[in-house]
């Protein structure tokens, strides 16, 4: 049962990740930890996971001509040196922590887009 769960964790973040641009952090890592995943397996299973996820969405935004060619590049670059630098710490922190500020990120993000809905 469990199993079918993942199946519909995945369809469900990728079609967040569609809509969104977003769905393997928000979607994936709190749906995982309710399946008894522990909280740093399963921030580092959404992050592998975001990537067929987010190759899929980001290619059919291209050809939509909805993809900013340079900013993307600038940013793939930028955000994979914070990329590692974040998976190196991953390891040094404790999971309640993790959890905390993963609890922050979502609610600060939430404020937002509502404010700026």
């Amino acid at each position: 049962m469990k199993k079918y769960a993942f199946y519909i964790v995945g369809i469900f973040s990728g079609f967040v990740n569609g809509i969104l641009g977003t769905g393997g952090g928000t979607v994936a890592v709190p749906a995982m930890e309710w399946l008894g995943v522990d909280p740093k397996k399963s921030h580092s299973t959404a992050i592998a996971v975001i990537l067929p996820i987010t190759a899929v969405s980001a290619f059919l935004y291209y050809r939509q001509g909805n993809v900013d060619l340079k900013s993307t590049l600038i940013l793939a670059v930028s955000g994979s040196v914070g990329a590692f630098i974040g998976a190196k710490f991953l390891k040094k922190i404790p999971s309640s922590w993790l959890k905390i500020i993963f609890g922050i990120s979502m609610i600060a993000g939430g404020i937002k887009g509502f404010i700026n809905g």
